[in-house]
């Protein structure tokens, strides 16, 4: 009987813990990623200078390119410079810009691209996607997946907190996200991959049920896994749909109609879950999933990230726009003005003040 089994596009290393910053080098040489050291190291011009001092000695190879932004040009500069240097990898240390940027870069140059983060905002550093600004506004381009990722535990305490609440808001989103993908599988027939759902799925739950703090190295241990996983996820099936559903629609909706008022990414899509959850009539987890992320500083209403309850409906009724083809409990409702009105003044009252 003939054994089949398919190839996980993933990470050859993932090593998390404290301290893991200072044997980058090791890991790099012992796993064939890097071994002559010649690497390309890109840094943000901020936190990224500090990082690059104390690293530079142990990295004697390596040549450090300072990134601008997170704009396709910073990220289309960064290729060019890179082209001609002969490097065994290229290295993206720093926030979600600076490893969007070096994720670009390397798949533009046909580089294995290690990203070393140094926050935990989003599911974007294990992702087989870069987001950057360009003219139209922010794009999304797919790229290979990592073929490391060094998560230092210490430089992620050292953050600020806002970046590890915006990581928790992520995570937490794809129970929502994987219900919406299984809400599109049972009445429009969209193939659901049950590998990426469980990997997705368990990634979200994993940091929902979790009963520590934002401080704790254990609790930081499981976000950081959680948020490698769900890349992995969007990987084995091949977009985004493990952990972007309704709660990602609405995230996007609040950045395109309120620009320059936006909150952090995981921040909308943790609100946007909760809601979402409240609107697929899972009220019990609704209120669960927003006790949980009151307890770690996330919102759960809108006016707790300067929006009023107007803006809000306004939002949600525009949210299917931001993501065509997309099937959620959003274009399943198809709720107008009104009832949106209606179901968010019950939601408000279903998870208390």
């Amino acid at each position: 009987m003939p054994v089949l089994t398919r190839l996980i596009p993933s990470p050859l290393v993932v090593d998390i813990r404290p301290g893991a910053l200072d044997d980058l080098a090791g890991v790099l040489a012992d796993e064939r990623i890097a071994q002559s050291g010649r690497l390309a190291v890109a840094v943000s011009g901020g936190s990224g200078a500090g990082l690059r001092e104390r690293l530079s000695p142990s990295l004697p190879g390596a040549t450090w390119y300072e990134v601008g932004g997170g704009t396709l040009d910073d990220a289309v500069r960064l290729a060019g410079a890179i082209k001609t240097g002969h490097y065994d990898a290229i290295v993206g240390l720093g926030g979600g810009k600076i490893i969007d940027c070096a994720k670009f870069a390397a798949a533009r140059v046909g580089l294995p691209l290690v990203a070393v983060p140094t926050n935990l905002a989003h599911d974007g550093l294990c992702s087989p996607v870069a987001t950057l600004d360009n003219d139209a506004g922010r794009g999304s381009y797919g790229v290979p997946t990592p073929i490391a990722v060094v998560i230092d535990l210490d430089i992620i305490r050292d953050a600020p907190v806002r970046f590890v609440r915006a990581g928790i808001g992520d995570a937490v989103s794809n129970v929502s996200a994987v219900a919406d993908w299984e809400l599109a599988n049972r009445i429009k027939g969209e193939r659901i991959d049950g590998l990426a759902a469980a990997m997705a799925r368990q990634a979200g739950e994993s940091v929902l049920r979790h009963p520590g703090g934002i401080g704790g190295n254990d609790f930081l241990q499981v976000l950081a896994e959680a948020l490698v996983l769900s890349g992995i996820a969007m990987s084995v099936s091949g977009d985004s749909r493990p952990s972007s559903g309704a709660c990602h629609e609405i995230n996007h909706a609040f950045d395109l109609l309120y620009p320059k008022r936006a909150a952090a990414h995981g921040e909308q899509c943790g609100l946007g879950a909760a809601f979402a959850m409240y609107l697929r009539g899972a009220h019990d987890e609704s209120a669960y999933m927003a006790g949980v992320l009151r307890r770690h500083g996330l919102p759960v209403l809108p006016q707790e990230i300067g929006f009023t309850a107007e803006e809000f409906v306004k939002v949600v009724e525009f949210a299917p726009e931001t993501r065509p083809g997309r099937y959620t409990i959003l274009e399943h409702l198809d709720l107008k003005t009104e009832q949106i009105k209606d179901v968010y003044a019950d939601y408000v009252k279903a998870i208390g003040s």
